[in-house]
C-alpha cells in the first residue's frame, strides 16, 4: 500500500469552523463609542442638556407653564429671534456681526405703517418690506465688504441710523387697524393644536439653512471665512460676495420678521423690537457659536432660542419684572462669551500627559 493521502473534504469537514477576529467589531464598537462621548461633549449637546432641565424645572415649578396653550404663545414669543438668528449664525460664523436687526425690523414696522396708511394694500406691502430689508443689510455689506470698514462699527452705525429713520417715517404713532384676516392669521395655530403654524416656517427654514452651512461647500467656505479669511481669499473663494449677500440675507430675513411682529402684535410703531438684536446675539453666542468666527452648529442655535424664551417665559409666568429679564438676557450674553474663551484657556494651561517611554 503507498502511503495514505489526506482526503481534502474530509479534513475540511473534520477541521472546525473558523471565527471571525472580534477585532473588528470591537474596533466598530469602541470608534461609535467614542463618537457618543465625542458628541455628548460638545457645546451643542451641553445647551440641548440644559434647554431640557430648564424645561423639566419650569414644568415643576411654575404654574401654567406645562401646558400646549402656554407653549404655543412661548413659540410666539421667539418667533422674531429664531428667523433672525438663522442668518445671523452665518453672519458670526464668518467672524462678523449685524447688530442693525432690531432696528431694520423696526424701520420696516414703520414703513409698513406707513404704507397701509397712505393706502395701499398688504399684498404689496409686504413684498416691499421685505425689499426694503434687502437693501438696508446691502448698504451693510457694501460698507463692510467694499469700504473695509468693521462690521461692529459699522452695524452700531446704522442700528441708530435705521431706528432713527423709522421716527422719521412714522413718528410716535401706533398704526393698528390692519385687517384681522392679516393679524389673525400670524397667530393661527395648526388644526387641532396649540402650535402656530409660523413654528413650521422655522422649522423649512432651519432645514434649509441647515444644509446650506453642514452639507455644502458653501457651508465650508464661511467656516474656513471664520477661521482664516485671507487663506481662504487666496484658495479662491470670493470673501466679499460672501460676506455680502450674508448681510443682504440678514437684512431680508429681518424685514420678513418685522412683517409678522406687526402684524402678530397688530401695531405698527417705530419702537417695534427695540433691543432685541441683543436677544438674537445672546441666543445665537448661547448655542455654541464662537463670537470669533469659525465655529458653532444650527442644532445648538436653535436650542439657544428655546433656551432663552423658555427662561423668559418662565420668569413672566412668575410675575418677574420685565427690568430682570432685561439682566438675565445680558447675563446670558456675558456668559455666553466668557465661559468658553475661560475653558479654552484652562484646556490650553492642563499639563498634558508624557508620552510613553
Amino acid at each position: 500500500m503507498g502511503p495514505e493521502v489526506d482526503d481534502p473534504t474530509t479534513s475540511a469537514a473534520a477541521a472546525p469552523p473558523e471565527r471571525p477576529a472580534p477585532t473588528a467589531r470591537v474596533g466598530a464598537v469602541g470608534s461609535a463609542g467614542s463618537a457618543l462621548r465625542s458628541l455628548l461633549r460638545t457645546r451643542e449637546a451641553s445647551i440641548v442638556g440644559v434647554l431640557v432641565a430648564s424645561v423639566l424645572g419650569a414644568s415643576l415649578m411654575v404654574d401654567g407653564f406645562a401646558t400646549g396653550r402656554n407653549a404655543g404663545f412661548l413659540i410666539l414669543d421667539v418667533t422674531a429671534i429664531a428667523l433672525i438668528a438663522l442668518p445671523m449664525t452665518l453672519v458670526i460664523i464668518t467672524g462678523e456681526i449685524d447688530l442693525s436687526v432690531a432696528s431694520t425690523l423696526g424701520l420696516t414696522s414703520a414703513v409698513m405703517g406707513q404704507l397701509w396708511v397712505a393706502g395701499l394694500p398688504l399684498e404689496a406691502i409686504v413684498p416691499l418690506c421685505v425689499l426694503l430689508g434687502s437693501a438696508l443689510g446691502a448698504l451693510n455689506g457694501l460698507l463692510v465688504t467694499v469700504a473695509g470698514l468693521p462690521s461692529l462699527a459699522v452695524t452700531i452705525g446704522s442700528m441708530a441710523m435705521y431706528r432713527g429713520l423709522a421716527y422719521v417715517v412714522l413718528g410716535d404713532r401706533a398704526v393698528a387697524d390692519f385687517p384681522f384676516s392679516w393679524t389673525g392669521g400670524a397667530t393661527a395655530r395648526l388644526p387641532g393644536t396649540d402650535v402656530p403654524w409660523i413654528a413650521l416656517l422655522i422649522a423649512v427654514l432651519a432645514v434649509v439653512f441647515g444644509i446650506l452651512l453642514h452639507a455644502t461647500p458653501v457651508g465650508r467656505s464661511l467656516y474656513a471665512i471664520g477661521s482664516n479669511d485671507e487663506a481662504t481669499r487666496f484658495s479662491g473663494i470670493s470673501v466679499r460676495w460672501t460676506k455680502l449677500w450674508l448681510f443682504v440675507v440678514s437684512g431680508t430675513v429681518a424685514a420678513g420678521a418685522g412683517v409678522f411682529w406687526t402684524l402678530q402684535y397688530g401695531s405698527a410703531r417705530a419702537d417695534n423690537a427695540f433691543g432685541l438684536e441683543l436677544s438674537v446675539v445672546a441666543a445665537v453666542l448661547l448655542g455654541g457659536v464662537s463670537i470669533f468666527g469659525g465655529r458653532g452648529a444650527l442644532v445648538g442655535v436653535l436650542a439657544g432660542v428655546l433656551l432663552l424664551g423658555t427662561i423668559r417665559n418662565a420668569l413672566m409666568l412668575a410675575d418677574v419684572s420685565s427690568d430682570v429679564l432685561d439682566i438675565v438676557t445680558g447675563l446670558l450674553l456675558v456668559v455666553s462669551v466668557v465661559l468658553p474663551t475661560t475653558l479654552a484657556r484652562v484646556r490650553e494651561r492642563r499639563p498634558r500627559p508624557a508620552p510613553p517611554s
